[in-house]
């Protein structure tokens, strides 16, 4: 017994290195508490300028130009940067120029110290000037009071910022690039972008920026294979905010990441050469603008997260607390109806309702008699009379809006660049935002938050990604700026609302840019499949969202009427016939923290089923900090036996986990479970209550884990919680 019990201790700590060794130094981990453990600073010595927290360290040295020559993981110790690179590359007027970067390693699968004395530097290169420390500054001016977030200021830190000088030839003479550098308290967290400043009194093109290009150690080792069929660095993860397609996924809608081989790196295994050992972060497509004397530009940012683990959980919950830090907005969470409305009648009916059973918000969705692009003096007087019965209720309202999927005419819509005709783009029809419609609709959309004082906009369809290849249209000049233009009207428009305080749904990856949820990704026509299937499929939506997204970062959908098809077994109305399902499609999702679009007419049509939404509502509210937490995968549905998922939250002084447990079987089941308790924060003993009333003491092993016995409802649920 003693000797399978060392050689389960042992298992664990070599398939959870970095849990074992908190659990052996007694140090805070990273991941659950920072209590100003590893606060940013920015060192200098003699020629090195080093950025660190305790958790990463980023080295630069500046002499004979700015190169970076350590990027070292210091909770794991791993060296990520092999080779030196240029801090940035631009092409300018068609040629292409590096920024900073040294010459002079000859063996590229290691850097030696001592070599870096004898690295030179080229006349033709950027070179460095100066450098600038600043306190780290907020991505975007928000005001977190108003959307029950459980974030309401931005992560602190340190930004680094070098200037480059052009290489001295009469072109590009007073032409300076600032490469940025944030790093971020208490996470292994470091951003870059840059600016370029125009000094030169004339035009210059900007064809494309890389603004970030490091020689990373490869992830594996083989003697053939391409790029894309081999490994990328999971050591670092990368984000930025460039990134769209309505994938609901960042991976899938990013539109910036790029994995190279390198041909100098001559000693790797790989016998072609294409290990994918270089990163580099750019727009896809490419810049293409023309930078006007006196103007700067700002590239894309990207954000590396170094990761301590290879554990799906633990990587999933370092990108969630990276995103509680650099973009706080993204954990409000207001519990909203979505309504289907032809009369106003039916708006204030609506509103009385949310007021009555807890409801902060109210969104009339799409396919209601709302037009927010009509800026007529009578409609906006209208809809802010909506605004105002709304507030004197205390709910928020908004409405939606839809930007692309839409033919506008043949003169504002994109030009397909294949055909140069309209149509065919990424979703058939849609008009360009550089247009004169597109450049009427973002004035439109804002006169009309000014006007009606809405609270929330539900943004269809924003832009997609497409190219236009009009030379007509007044916001760009032709194909090869039309992305980047429009990109930028997207997020100027965001970022308008999100300093007004206005809450943005969106289904495409615009958090780093303002919005506040995206969907949790879902088939529509699963919502006309009979209700039993609905409860397991979006049991498993949820599970399957949850890894990489905090609960507020989606929404989920509960159509209350017959959405997308569907007999009388996949609809809830009338409510009252059906609040048993009614009642447990709520739980699961506000049991995951998650709100769902609860689209249809009512929220209730007799006092039994106000009752029932009351007390949901009543339960979320009570225990909203921990269902808001981060989620620990348990088991997902399936249809056979139980599944459910953790709340943990190592920094509540009371209730430090909430579990939901469900079982779709139509008998009761009595299993014992084993719950993972390490990310509670609590090492020895916890309290488990069940449901308000059953109470019980468990002992931890020494994985931090305790086994429960717990019995499950034929189709339903049990939830309890962790002190």
């Amino acid at each position: 017994m003693k000797f399978k019990l060392f050689l389960a201790a042992f298992a664990w700590m070599v398939s959870n290195p970095v849990l074992a060794q908190y659990k052996e130094s007694g140090q805070q981990d990273w991941i659950m508490n920072d209590t100003g453990q590893h606060l940013s600073r920015i060192d200098i010595k003699d020629q090195d300028i080093i950025l660190q927290n305790g958790l990463v360290r980023r080295s630069f040295r500046i002499k004979p130009n700015s190169y970076c020559y350590d990027f070292t993981n210091l909770v794991t110790g791993q060296q990520l940067v092999r080779a030196v690179q240029p801090e940035a590359q631009l092409q300018l007027n068609g040629k292409w120029y590096n920024v900073g970067g040294a010459y002079g390693q000859k063996e590229r699968a290691y850097l030696r110290p001592e070599w870096m004395a004898g690295f030179t530097a080229s006349a033709e290169d950027f070179h460095y000037s100066k450098y600038e420390v600043r306190e780290l500054d907020p991505l975007l001016p928000w005001n977190g009071d108003k959307w029950w977030a459980t974030h309401k200021a931005p992560g602190k830190g340190k930004e680094l910022i070098f200037t480059y000088v052009a290489p001295e030839m009469a072109s590009l003479r007073g032409i300076a690039v600032k490469v940025h550098y944030a790093i971020y308290d208490g996470l292994p967290l470091i951003s870059k972008w840059l600016t370029v400043q125009n000094n030169s009194g004339e035009t210059v093109q900007i064809n494309q920026v890389i603004h970030e290009k490091l020689a990373l150690v490869e992830e594996e080792s083989a003697v053939v294979g391409s790029i894309e069929d081999m490994q990328k660095q999971h050591g670092i993860y990368v984000e930025s905010n460039f990134a769209f397609n309505n994938a609901m996924r960042y991976h899938l809608s990013d539109q910036s990441l790029h994995w190279k081989a390198d041909s100098t790196y001559t000693s790797q295994v790989n016998y072609n050469y294409t290990t994918p050992a270089i990163l580099e972060v750019y727009p896809k497509v490419g810049v293409g603008i023309r930078l006007q004397p006196g103007d700067n530009f700002n590239s894309i940012r990207s954000w590396e997260l170094l990761m301590d683990s290879y554990d799906r959980e633990r990587r999933g919950l370092a990108i969630r607390k990276m995103y509680r830090t650099i973009a706080p907005w993204t954990t409000a969470n207001p519990i909203f109806m979505h309504l289907v409305s032809k009369t106003d009648e039916q708006v204030y009916t609506a509103i009385d309702q949310c007021a009555a059973t807890g409801y902060e918000a109210l969104i009339l969705s799409f396919g209601s008699h709302v037009n927010m692009e009509d800026t007529t003096a009578s409609n906006l007087a209208g809809l802010k009379k909506l605004a105002d019965y709304a507030h004197r209720k205390n709910v928020k309202i908004g409405a939606y809006s839809l930007f692309s999927s839409r033919k506008i005419s043949e003169t504002d819509d994109i030009i397909n660049p294949a055909t140069g005709k309209t149509g065919g783009t990424i979703f058939n029809n849609a008009p360009c935002f550089g247009s004169n419609w597109g450049i009427g609709y973002a004035k439109r959309i804002k006169t009309f938050f000014e006007k009606t004082g809405f609270d929330i906009w539900e943004n269809d369809g924003p832009f997609p990604g497409d190219q236009c290849a009009s030379t007509s249209h007044p916001g760009h000049h032709g194909l090869e700026d039309s992305q980047w233009v429009q990109f930028n009207m997207q997020k100027e428009l965001y970022h308008w609302l999100n300093a007004r305080g206005v809450y943005i749904n969106s289904p495409d990856w615009y958090f780093l840019d303002g919005a506040n949820k995206t969907g949790l990704g879902y088939r529509e026509v699963n919502f006309s499949l009979p209700r039993e299937n609905q409860r397991i499929l979006n049991r498993q939506n949820i599970f399957d969202a949850l890894w990489e997204q905090n609960p507020a970062m989606g929404w989920g959908f509960v159509p209350l009427t017959a959405y997308q098809g569907g007999g009388k077994d996949a609809v809830l109305e009338p409510l009252h016939e059906h609040i048993e399902d009614y009642k447990q499609l709520m739980m699961q999702y506000y049991g995951a923290g998650i709100q769902a679009c609860y689209r249809g007419p009512r929220l209730y049509d007799t006092e039994e089923t106000k009752q029932t939404v009351i007390d949901v509502i009543q339960w979320y509210k009570k225990y909203r900090g921990i269902l808001n937490a981060d989620l620990i995968h348990l088991r997902r549905a399936d249809g056979r036996d139980w599944d459910g998922f953790l709340h943990v939250n190592a920094q509540e002084s009371g209730i430090k986990g909430l579990a939901m447990l469900f079982n779709p079987l139509k008998t009761p089941i009595t299993r014992t479970i084993e719950i993972p308790l390490y990310y509670t924060g609590i090492t020895k003993q916890a309290k488990i209550t069940f449901g308000d009333k059953t109470v019980k003491t468990v002992t931890l092993d020494r994985f931090f884990k305790s086994k429960l016995t717990v019995t499950i409802p034929a189709e339903s649920y049990v939830w309890f919680t962790v002190e």
